[in-house]
């Protein structure tokens, strides 16, 4: 299958550079699989598709401040790290991506954080990453919440000094944000307002929750010309007995599974355990969904809408199909629905 076979042309001023004015607002393309419909609604018109007794799962992974900006201790030149996660090669260190005016070498120091954070680079490993070895004047995440910047993909423009990112600090996050270490949010989730979820519980949905520390590699595009050959990278991931209890419950009934957002489906696709089952614990996914896929847990899907020759648009393909997807994504041109993270959503039935 070829990575081109995913692409499509967005006219650039169809991509959110802002959230909605209030959560809970925004536009829903519902696409039913079975008869190839397709409706315009609204996200608060999700209870229509509701039932009791449905599960719909969450990701409550919580984005830091992971852009950090700051200089090398021995020259005045700048340097721009986006922490990714703990390192896995060194105990007590963080693995970045790093953006300079030199080469991040063994041994350099960084003054980050207007001098709140020091960061020795340890190494620099093979996928181009970094390993730092902090050391922070405070609690780590709240200096980098006072200094650092979300970490909003690049199609969302900021400049320096834009007072937009103060909107990106409170809405670049879900209302239902626990468990701190993405440094992408599940866009998905940004839908939802503690209104919205209460109309939710209403209906007698079980909501339930993963945690998926979502990192840059979700958003990595595709380089190979051929999908088999793209590998994604590992991403942290916990699934919670309960969840995992509702889940068999549901199935059980014949109810359905509905997972909110990619990393969602990716986290119980992971976990799997046949029968419409999934097992708890947690470990690191590194699965790539992409047509054809045998769905194992996930009977339906929120999403937002994608960009070209991604990951996240073969996953819809696979659960929706080529043809239909690109059909709706088609309409949602037409109609200027707003994509991507900040963008408006589709409901996969």
């Amino acid at each position: 299958m070829l990575t081109s076979d995913f692409t499509y042309n967005l006219p650039p001023e169809l991509i959110a550079q802002v959230p909605p004015k209030e959560r809970g607002t925004s536009r829903m393309l519902v696409i039913h699989r079975g008869t190839g419909l397709i409706e315009h609604r609204h996200i608060a018109d999700v209870t229509d598709y509701l039932g009791p007794g449905e599960v719909m799962v969450f990701n409550d992974t919580r984005v830091f401040s992971a852009r950090v900006f700051g200089y090398w201790s021995d020259t005045p030149g700048a340097v721009e790290i986006l922490l990714v996660e703990p390192s896995t090669e060194h105990p007590g260190a963080w693995s970045a991506l790093c953006r300079s005016s030199r080469p991040a070498r063994q041994g350099l120091v960084m003054v980050l954080a207007e001098g709140r954070i020091r960061a020795e680079v340890l190494e620099k490993t093979s996928d181009g990453r970094v390993e730092l070895a902090l050391d922070c004047d405070g609690d780590m995440f709240e200096v980098l919440d006072e200094f650092g910047r979300p970490p909003v993909p690049p199609y969302i423009r900021r400049e320096k000094g834009d007072a937009r990112v103060e909107i990106d600090k409170s809405r670049y996050q879900t209302v239902y944000a626990r468990e701190t270490g993405a440094v992408a949010a599940p866009t998905a989730g940004l839908h939802f307002s503690e209104g919205l979820l209460a109309e939710i519980d209403k209906h007698g949905v079980d909501r339930e929750f993963v945690t998926l520390h979502v990192g840059p590699g979700t958003f990595r595009p595709v380089k190979e010309a051929v999908v088999e050959k793209h590998v994604m990278d590992a991403e942290r991931y916990e699934v919670p007995e309960k969840t995992a209890a509702s889940i068999a419950k549901a199935h059980g009934a014949g109810k359905r599974v509905i997972a909110v957002g990619s990393t969602s489906v990716r986290t119980l696709e992971t976990c799997a355990a046949g029968n419409g089952l999934v097992t708890p614990g947690r470990g690191r996914s590194s699965i790539f969904i992409y047509p054809p896929y045998e769905w194992r847990v996930v009977d339906a899907m929120l999403t937002n809408f994608h960009l070209p020759c991604s990951t996240l648009l073969m996953m819809i393909c696979a659960l929706a199909g080529k043809e239909l997807v690109f059909r709706a994504y088609h309409e949602a041109i037409e109609q200027k629905y707003m994509f991507y993270s900040y963008g408006d959503c589709m409901l996969i039935l």
